[in-house]
């Protein structure tokens, strides 16, 4: 019997979805590499919709009749919110390669698709030989890719990934060579979100490539879910310490998200300073009399640009002023 992984709803609104995993024929001339490269469950995960909605789509795809053209997938959100992560969650949970590919300004639609390079032939000369790309040699067998920072690629890569995301469904090679979509393939993307924000290279999406694309937005997490996702990594972590942190990342990203350029903040509290440094900070500080400032000063403000310290302090003031007594963890 196949395996089964099971999606739940997080609001408790919908019914469980129950999908099976992909399997990796095993003929695959890559078949280590490809096994390798399917991520591993993070047990601190805490799905906060995304996952479900993903399998959502996922379950449509499965049931509908053959010819049913395929919808990809892309997360829209500001830097620190966890977009490439639930891809990458989604992955492991159905067991598929993850290939994060970032189309940043450099990257050329050779580097994504393959060019013809020449080798040695060993006989002191040399001969032509094809050479897949990023995204040509991900679509060859199953696999999840994660097309990051979407509206970063320049126009060339754009447009040659039409044909791939489209119902054409299928990347011509300049060798005559035609790879069509596999039905165990997963086209995703992630982007950040195109206003004044200092998300430098990032531009406008082209409206004929964002039709090709489900877009999702993906906002900054309640406090009670951030409680949970760091109650869930860190079960020793004092309910003073969790519930201090959730309320100082709420109110900052308040301020990143305001359209009031007068209080607005220009860095978030992203998730990476809420669930990985400032714990890190805690248990380094744990034995000073405010751990959780020290951390604050430590491994927060130094990511903070210069005139966003000020608001920094004001959210610091208003909501904890002075940090719960340690210790933080196991107290």
């Amino acid at each position: 019997m196949p395996d089964v992984v099971v999606f739940e709803d997080p609001t408790g609104r919908g019914e469980p979805i129950a999908l099976e995993r992909f399997e990796i024929p095993k003929d695959l001339p890559d078949y280590e590499q490809r096994v390798g490269k399917i991520p591993e469950p993070d047990p601190h995960y805490v799905d906060l919709g995304m996952l479900y909605r993903f399998a959502q789509v996922e379950a449509v795809r499965r049931a509908a009749p053959s010819g049913f053209v395929p919808l990809h997938l892309a997360v829209r959100g500001h830097m620190g919110t966890g977009k490439d992560h639930d891809i990458e969650q989604f992955a492991a949970r159905l067991g598929l390669p993850y290939y994060r590919i970032p189309l940043t300004g450099e990257v050329r639609d050779v580097t994504l698709i393959g060019s013809t390079r020449l080798h040695g032939d060993g006989k002191g000369g040399t001969e032509s030989r094809w050479e897949d790309g990023d995204i040509t040699r991900a679509i060859r067998g199953p696999a999840l890719v994660n097309l990051s920072e979407l509206n970063a690629a320049g126009a060339e890569t754009l447009f040659a990934l039409h044909g791939l995301l489209d119902r054409y469904a299928a990347l011509d090679l300049p060798t005559g060579e035609t790879i069509r979509l596999r039905d165990d393939v997963r086209m995703f993307g992630t982007m950040n979100p195109t206003d004044l924000r200092d998300y430098a290279g990032t531009q406008t999406l082209n409206k004929a490539f964002a039709d090709r694309w489900v877009i999702w937005e993906k906002d900054f997490p309640s406090g009670e879910q951030i409680e949970a996702m760091l109650r869930r990594r860190y079960p020793d972590l004092s309910d003073a310490f969790v519930e201090a942190i959730a309320g100082l990342a709420v109110e900052v990203n308040a301020s990143f998200t305001s359209p009031d350029a007068g209080t607005r903040v220009e860095t978030p509290l992203s998730l990476r300073s809420i669930l990985d440094r400032l714990p890190t900070g805690l248990r380094i500080h744990a034995s000073t009399d405010d751990p959780l400032r020290a951390a604050w000063e430590d491994f927060v403000l130094p990511h903070v640009d210069p005139y966003d310290r000020d608001h920094y302090e004001t959210v610091w003031n208003a909501v904890v002023r002075r940090g719960p007594a340690g210790p933080p963890f196991g107290g």
